[in-house]
């Protein structure tokens, strides 16, 4: 499926601006649990919400959360929200918002570059872009 099948792609200082200006729109963190905790989660504190953590693949094996979508109904998200999706660098995250798309919520991001972002030239992430090369707020887990 190409980039039709969801709202789009945007970078997080985008998803930060909307995010920031929309008290409806919400963000879904959809890393995993170790991610969460040992890597450090975006913090909309500022702005008054708190970032739903949902994952789309499952620790420690990277199945597929087969309850993705019924998670997100359960948290309280509705179809006509704007969605705003970000993991790692951007893969997962696109992959959840194809398929909420495709679930019937109508405009769904996802957050390109992600938390830690790209690799750079040694294989590391977190030094390119991403959320945290942004200076965007986040905390450790």
């Amino acid at each position: 499926m190409g980039q039709e099948a969801y709202a789009g792609d945007l970078n997080p200082a985008s998803t930060w601006r909307e995010l920031s200006g929309d008290p409806t729109a919400c963000l879904i963190d959809v890393r995993t649990n170790a991610e969460w905790a040992y890597v450090g989660l975006p913090d909309l504190e500022p702005i008054g919400r708190q970032v739903l953590c949902i994952s789309w693949k499952l620790f420690p094996d990277n199945a597929a959360n087969a309850a993705f979508v019924d998670q997100v109904r359960a948290a309280g998200v509705a179809p006509g929200q704007r969605i705003f999706l970000i993991c790692r660098s951007g893969q997962r995250s696109r992959d959840a918002a194809i398929a909420l798309t495709a679930s019937g919520f109508e405009t769904c991001y996802n957050v390109a570059e992600g938390f830690e972002g790209d690799r750079d030239s040694a294989g590391h992430r977190g030094t390119v872009n991403g959320w945290k090369v942004a200076g965007l707020p986040w905390r450790q887990g």
